[in-house]
C-alpha cells in the first residue's frame, strides 16, 4: 500500500499529500515489494553477516519490474531526468560490510532505467541500526546524519534505499539535498515494512 512519506498515511499515487508538502520535504516514495517472508530474508542476507553480495542483482530485477508498473513513477521518468542517489553508509559500516547495498541497487537501476548515478551524499554521523527503534528514535537517530560532498549540479533526485519503515532516513537525506538546491526529491525503496 503506497504511503505518504511525510505523514505515514495511505496515498493513491505514492506522492506526498499536498497538505504534507514542505520546502525541504520529500516529494514522494515508491516501494517495490512488501518487507515480509522471502523478501525479508533476502534483504537481511544482503545487509548482515554473512553478506551475500550477489543478492542485490535479484533484488534489482524485482525492483525494476515493480517500479515500471507504477504509473506515477513512470510519469516522473517520462517528464524529468532525475539522478539516482543511493543512501550512503557510514565509512566504518561500509568498510566492515565491503559494499553499500543501496549503491549496488542504484547501479542496477541505472543500467535498467538509463539514469545517471551520483554519490553526492555523505553519511557524516555514525548512526545506530534503525532496526528495533520506534518512529521518534529513528528520526532522532538520523538527525544530522548526512551532508553533501559539493553543491549538486542537478535539480531532480531519486534517493535509493533498501527498506522504508518510517521514512526517517530518506526524509533526512531529502532535507539535506533540498537545502543545497535540489528542487525535487523522491525516494525509491526496494521494500516497504508496514
Amino acid at each position: 500500500m503506497p504511503i505518504c512519506a511525510m505523514c505515514g498515511n495511505a496515498t493513491i499515487n505514492s506522492l506526498t499529500h499536498p497538505v504534507c508538502k514542505t520546502a525541504v520535504g520529500i516529494d514522494g516514495v515508491f516501494c517495490g515489494v512488501l518487507y515480509k517472508g522471502v523478501i525479508k530474508k533476502l534483504v537481511y542476507k544482503s545487509k548482515y553477516n554473512p553478506y551475500v553480495f550477489d543478492l542485490t542483482k535479484v533484488m534489482a530485477n524485482l525492483f525494476v519490474e515493480s517500479l515500471i508498473q507504477q504509473e506515477s513513477f513512470t510519469t516522473i521518468l517520462q517528464n524529468l531526468r532525475p539522478v539516482l542517489v543511493p543512501i550512503p553508509l557510514h565509512v566504518k559500516k561500509e568498510k566492515k560490510r565491503g559494499y553499500n547495498q543501496s549503491a549496488l541497487l542504484a547501479k542496477h537501476l541505472s543500467e535498467s532505467l538509463k539514469l545517471p548515478v551520483s554519490s553526492i551524499l555523505l553519511r557524516t554521523k555514525e548512526t545506530n541500526p534503525q532496526f528495533g527503534l520506534n518512529k521518534e528514535q529513528r528520526k532522532e537517530n538520523m538527525l544530522g546524519a548526512f551532508s553533501v560532498k559539493q553543491k549538486p549540479l542537478f535539480t531532480e533526485v531519486i534517493l535509493i534505499d533498501d527498506i522504508l519503515t518510517t521514512g526517517a532516513t530518506i526524509k533526512e537525506a531529502a532535507k539535506v539535498l533540498k537545502k543545497n538546491g535540489v528542487e525535487k526529491v523522491w525516494g525509491v525503496c526496494f521494500s516497504q515494512d508496514l
